[in-house]
């Protein structure tokens, strides 16, 4: 198990120029925007705006912070998330424009490269749990609470990355929130 505290996560602009976002973690270790296996991280959206294009990328999306964002894709779906709304997923290469509901937000992207790596994202919240990893990578990432992953303490914005097969415990104190990223490759 590999701890990466939130002191430790790098800050970089957006691939846009919109804005920055904190790299948690990326397969390879140190691929760029355009070279990447998969890429966990978490933004800062101040403004409305365009989503950077990501070809052959999906990306699922989870606000943090914040009231909500509204997702105009440019074949005319919307959808609208917020705190309380599952992770969603769509094709990181669709023309998107994020639209704030009331304000900033703070979201949680996780992408990874269509055919070659896969990935679902789950939050969960306080208490026990147990997740099983069969094969690829478990990512952690804790958001509120202090968590324990196999008695390893993860503090609020603290991320564990874990290699398959694995089965871990977690347990948080009232209030905890944890995001489980199970990344799976396709070869």
């Amino acid at each position: 198990m590999r701890i990466i505290r939130a002191a430790d996560c790098k800050v970089m602009p957006w691939k846009n120029g919109g804005g920055t976002t904190t790299e948690i973690a990326v397969a390879p270790e140190g691929g760029s925007l355009g070279d990447f296996d998969w890429r966990i991280s978490m933004a800062h959206v101040g403004a409305d705006g365009p989503f950077s294009s990501f070809p052959g990328i999906d990306r699922t999306l989870s606000v943090l912070t914040g009231n909500g964002i509204r997702l105009a894709f440019g074949d005319g779906e919307t959808v609208s998330l917020d705190r309380a709304t599952a992770p969603f997923s769509f094709a990181a290469d669709r023309a998107v424009d994020g639209v704030l509901v009331d304000g900033a937000i703070d979201d949680l992207n996780v992408m990874s490269r269509r055919g070659a790596w896969s990935h679902r994202v789950e939050r969960l919240s306080g208490g026990s749990h147990e997740v099983a990893v069969e094969r690829g990578v478990l990512v952690l990432v804790a958001r509120h609470g202090e968590w324990r992953a196999d008695g390893a303490a993860l503090a609020a914005g603290d991320s564990a990355v874990i290699d398959a097969p694995v089965t871990v415990k977690l347990a948080a104190g009232n209030g905890g929130e944890l995001f489980v990223v199970k990344l799976t490759s396709q070869a």
